[in-house]
């Protein structure tokens, strides 16, 4: 398996103040980090021997234990759960614990031409691509699609299903393997061998944000524009006095009142509450990842999760926080957030009751 990672190694920082370029494309509202360090950049290839089922991040940490230990990437808890190892898989923002190789090849040989149209090129007809989220457990055709011309490492979509086999290097019999998968017949068993080597996976870090080194990035001025629209409770004691509660927060005495909710009301944020801030929703984002000036869906999700709690007082304040022109109205509505996210949440259908909040 070959893997295509991009390196940058940042240039010494000199001890004169930088130049400042008012024609810079970054964003005014943000006030730490910028969104291009200067540096050596390239791309390097390592060639690697590894199951296609086997995660992105094990053949990171294949390749910096046996070729080259100087590659340098964030990884923490290694199960999708801090989002830490946020990078760009294949163009596609991913989570490196959680993308299969098996699964970014797939990707890689559908998304690129699922939405072409039949043509003529150099007087050869061309072939209709399939689409790109296609059905799990439906047998695929057994007709080879040609690879297109613009991407020379895509394969057939029908080769792409092979990596779902229980033995991906064909070492089972034909029956076992058709059993298995349904998808592979005794014609396919010839392929499985040598498709990790004619395929490769393309590593680069994720859009929007400052690169440190290699595919490490900064991830400070995302931190700082959640922290911007207060992620926490704000709740107002209406049961006791100003002085009541002054002499209680004196005390640190229990407050009069429980903070009740019904299970109706818990279901507007609880799904936004698992939000991990890994930053795929902002570097799908156009608008953020173009260095236009926004907050980012990331901030938004952290704002909108107290603003629908029905426990939090501060709801009209929130609302008015986040419409800003870098707040929700920059937000165009192009709902490229939602794809990426790990945990399920509906980045852009959240963002558009924002809108709506905010309007009435």
């Amino acid at each position: 398996m070959t893997f295509r990672i991009a390196r940058f190694t940042p240039r010494p920082q000199s001890e004169r103040p930088a130049r400042t370029n008012p024609f810079a494309k970054s964003n005014p509202f943000a006030t730490t980090g910028s969104r291009r360090t200067r540096g050596r950049r390239w791309t390097q290839e390592y060639t690697i021997r590894i199951a296609p089922q086997r995660t992105v991040l094990d053949a990171l940490l294949q390749i910096k234990r046996e070729v080259d230990p100087t590659l340098n990437f964030r990884y923490s808890c290694g199960h999708g759960m801090c989002g830490s190892d946020a990078v760009l898989i294949n163009g596609r923002p991913d989570l490196l614990c959680t993308a299969t190789i098996a699964d970014c090849l797939a990707a890689s040989k559908t998304m690129p031409n699922a939405y072409t149209s039949p043509g003529v090129v150099n007087g050869t007809p061309q072939v209709q691509q399939s689409p790109a989220f296609r059905r799990t457990g439906t047998a695929t055709p057994k007709t080879a699609i040609p690879p297109s011309a613009s991407h020379p490492d895509s394969v057939s979509d029908s080769t792409a299903s092979d990596f779902s086999a229980t033995d991906p290097v064909g070492t089972a019999g034909p029956a076992e393997l058709s059993e298995a998968t349904g998808l592979i017949d005794a014609a396919h068993l010839t392929k499985t061998s040598n498709i990790a080597e004619s395929s490769a996976v393309e590593i680069r870090p994720i859009p929007g944000f400052t690169p440190l080194r290699d595919l490490i990035v900064d991830t400070d001025a995302m931190f700082e524009q959640i922290r911007r629209f207060k992620p926490y409770l704000l709740h107002v004691d209406s049961s006791a006095d100003s002085n009541q509660a002054a002499q209680a927060k004196a005390a640190d005495t229990k407050p009069s009142s429980e903070y009740r909710q019904t299970p109706e009301e818990l279901a507007r944020y609880e799904l936004l509450s698992t939000c991990i801030a890994c930053g795929l929703c902002q570097g799908a984002c156009p608008i953020y990842a173009g260095g236009e000036a926004f907050a980012g869906p990331a901030a938004m999700i952290a704002a909108a999760r107290f603003i629908n709690d029905s426990r939090d007082s501060h709801r009209q304040e929130r609302l008015e926080a986040i419409d800003q022109v870098d707040g929700i109205q920059a937000c165009q509505s192009i709902r490229a957030c939602t794809r990426p996210c790990p945990r399920g949440i509906d980045v852009g259908e959240e963002m558009w009751k924002l809108v709506e909040a905010v309007k009435e």
